[in-house]
């Protein structure tokens, strides 16, 4: 029989792997050390068969390199490429060394493997209890192509789920859990480790806190500006745009329609176009530089510093970001107004509210409750904007001829330099967590103060 879970409408099977430890026949017992044992003996000989098939699969996979694979996971390797004289020819040879990135990645995939393989044991062990126990009640006991017609009914979750769960394992697990396994490893240009490294433990993080460490300074100063971009990115651009949508969607202001196609022109436009366009124009020599010098408002031999002054290019990416990114916030923000009760606004009139407190207490409140979401999702976008901060500014200015990062370079612009210009992989990979957890953390708390928002005061 069924049992029905009490913390919600969901049904739970009773064939556990638990039961079937206690309460299993001899055949299911064996299961635990022979996969398929036990679908084997009652009449389900072609899932027996390939349970079996996957164990042996396991077992010959680990005694042929699996089980290397872990021992090496632990030292990384050992033996240096070396370089060897070839007198006959007069040349050098180079011998084949450890390579410390290759046997990471293979470990982790051992290691992954084997948690599939555990699953794949649970699953074989109550299998077998399963067809225990039904043929033990004299109940029908599904044959392979029975089975295989259920994937097209009751399992076709099972069916649609499994290829996407194998490409999330091959493409997003894997790949995460070795990027975060490299933040505990010296991989990096500094002592020429990018051949040959090996586990540090947690040095690489106190080497990015570490204030006075160059690193841990360019660290600190890098994750301020990013914090200080997300938010003034996220939030101009919702105030502007909703300033915009306001304006545009008023009663007496007229041809709507063009209006907004005016502001939204500039999204048919590829961002890395404008973002291209509007760094040649703001350089030194650019079209704004030369207007002004035309135009007598400059000296003939000056320029605005926009990407050499570290507050001049702070400011200038904010801007541009802003005309990048208020037609969309604009469209998001028509949606809403336009979708607000109209019965609302006529009771404040009514009651005697003025313009300013229908908006504070009609139309903020519920533009905020509609489009949280939308502004969690900027924040955490903003924080990972690669191409407004590097397509435009490229992260200068660089005031500090030792530090690895600009001005206006972000977390995710400095990550990118430190992996691909300075090849170094165990800093990145620190980078890399940090900012997750930063994105994370901010998630959540933004979406708890916005959930008891919308449940306490609107």
């Amino acid at each position: 029989m069924l049992k029905f879970k009490k913390n919600g409408n969901q049904f739970s099977t009773p064939y556990t792997c638990m039961r079937a430890v206690r309460e299993g026949g001899i055949e299911t017992k064996l299961s635990m050390l022979l996969m398929g044992f036990g679908n084997f003996v009652h009449k389900q000989k072609i899932k027996g068969l390939l349970y079996l098939a996957v164990e042996v699969a396991y077992i010959v996979f680990m005694a042929m390199s699996g089980v290397g694979c872990l021992k090496m996971l632990g030292s990384l390797g050992s033996a240096p490429q070396k370089e060897v004289w070839d007198e006959a020819n007069q040349v050098y040879l180079y011998t084949q060394g450890d390579q410390s990135v290759l046997i990471l990645l293979y470990g982790v995939a051992t290691v992954l493997l084997t948690l599939v393989m555990v699953w794949a044991w649970r699953g074989a062990l109550r299998s077998a209890f399963q067809a225990e126990c039904l043929d033990k009640e004299g109940r029908h006991v599904n044959t392979f192509a029975e089975d295989m017609k259920s994937l097209l009914h009751e399992n076709l979750h099972r069916l649609l789920m499994t290829p996407p769960m194998i490409f999330i394992f091959a493409l997003t697990i894997l790949p995460l859990i070795f990027m975060i396994c490299m933040a505990f490893t010296n991989y990096s240009r500094i002592g020429n480790h990018l051949m040959l490294f090996d586990w540090v433990g947690l040095e690489n993080f106190k080497t990015l806190f570490d204030a006075n460490s160059i690193l841990g300074s360019t660290f600190w100063s890098v994750l301020g500006w990013t914090i200080v971009w997300a938010f003034f990115a996220t939030f101009s651009n919702y105030i502007f745009g909703m300033i915009l949508a306001i304006v545009i969607n008023r009663k007496d202001t007229r041809a709507k329609g063009f209006w907004r196609f005016c502001f939204v022109l500039s999204c048919a436009v590829p961002m890395f176009v404008s973002l291209l366009i509007m760094r040649t124009m703001l350089h030194p020599n650019g079209a704004v530089n030369v207007l002004l010098r035309n135009l007598g408002w400059i000296a003939q031999d000056a320029s605005l510093p926009f990407f050499t002054d570290p507050t001049w290019a702070r400011v200038t990416v904010i801007v541009v970001n802003i005309w990048v990114g208020v037609p969309y916030t604009l469209l998001q923000l028509t949606g809403v107004l336009q979708n607000i009760p109209g019965e609302l606004y006529e009771a404040a009139k009514v009651d005697g509210a003025n313009a300013i407190q229908t908006f504070f207490k009609i139309t903020l409140p519920y533009m905020l409750y509609v489009t949280t979401p939308y502004l969690i999702v900027t924040f955490t976008g903003n924080v990972n904007n690669f191409n407004v901060i590097y397509l435009l500014s490229g992260g200068d200015p660089v005031t500090d001829l030792a530090a690895t990062a600009g001005k206006t370079d972000l977390l995710v612009t400095w990550l990118y330099k430190l992996t691909i210009d300075k090849q170094y992989y165990n800093i990145g990979a620190v980078i890399g967590i940090l900012t997750f957890i930063i994105l994370a953390v901010g998630a959540l708390l933004t979406y708890r103060n916005s959930k008891s928002y919308k449940e306490g005061e609107f």
